[in-house]
């Protein structure tokens, strides 16, 4: 590889992390336009190992801002990204494939405000599919799979004596 190649590979890779991390950010922020705008024209997101939905941005986003209601504090974390660069019309770069795992923390709206100690708490992996437009990089598909979740244990109260 030439300078100039691994230059450009470490540029994409940058530009790509900093896309899976404005997902994050857009849907810990509620920011549904932001999210919209992450998407490629054709983007999907997939949902339903977590419980959830399949569809387009749109429609993820429309769904994502009514569960989000119940968790007004979120904070998702996405690590160990590993990124593959792949072929489209024998232009090496123009795809990419990230897969990230995520640990989900959150707080149900409602509690009484003096604990911040989440509620919930999920983690999985994300399975990124990007696509290199004219505009830059773009999800093209996002596919959750959520392998555990904890949520609290209803405290028992005593028996009557």
């Amino acid at each position: 590889m030439t300078q100039r190649v691994e230059l450009a590979t470490v540029m994409d890779r940058l530009a790509v992390d900093e896309v899976v991390t404005e997902y994050a950010v857009a849907v810990d922020d509620g920011d549904w336009e932001a999210y919209r705008r992450l998407f490629a024209p054709d983007g999907r997101a997939d949902y339903r190992s977590a419980g959830g939905v399949e569809g387009d941005a749109g429609q993820i986003a429309a769904w994502l801002s009514r569960t989000m209601e119940l968790f007004p504090m979120r904070q998702h974390l996405i690590v160990n990204r590993r990124v593959r660069f792949g072929l489209l019309e024998q232009d090496s770069g123009d795809t990419a494939r990230v897969q990230a795992d995520y640990v989900n923390p959150m707080r149900f709206a409602g509690q009484d405000g003096g604990s911040t100690e989440p509620d919930f708490v999920c983690g999985g992996r994300y399975d990124f599919g990007l696509l290199r437009t004219a505009e830059g990089w773009r999800v093209r598909e996002v596919v959750v799979h959520e392998k555990w979740r904890r949520v609290p244990q209803r405290r028992q109260e005593p028996a009557a004596p």
